[in-house]
């Protein structure tokens, strides 16, 4: 079971980047892909949530309106659009799955969980 993230990079605020999470190993309409971020020093904060069959979307207060995030089932990959980046953007964006609901946050909480991708926002 893998889930490979891609896409992450620096770009300055108001910028855009998407990022990419490939999963493998499961069956991925079964589950709820989320997308979680973690600042240096500070806890996880869940970004947002997919769910890999009927494809309801939750977003956190904080991106909603900014970053969009879907799939494709047929490449087993969930995307974040991130758009109007802001200097509190800035984290390591960790790919997250699991059966049973949407914005869990910690990893002990998700079935599967991968390496992270740094986004860094800065003028």
């Amino acid at each position: 079971v893998q889930l490979v993230e891609s896409g992450g990079g620096m770009v300055q605020p108001g910028g855009s980047l998407r990022l990419s999470c490939v999963a493998s190993g499961f069956t991925f309409s079964t589950y709820w892909l989320s997308w979680v971020r973690q600042v240096p020093g500070k806890g996880l904060e869940w970004v947002a949530s997919i769910h890999g069959d009927t494809g309801m979307i939750y977003y956190a207060d904080s991106v909603n309106g900014r970053f969009t995030i879907s799939k494709d089932n047929a490449k087993n990959t969930v995307y974040l659009q991130m758009s109007g980046l802001q200097l509190e953007d800035t984290a390591l964006y960790y790919c997250a799955a699991n059966r049973r609901t949407y914005a869990l946050r910690e990893r002990r909480e998700n079935d599967y969980w991968g390496q992270g991708t740094q986004v860094t926002v800065s003028s």
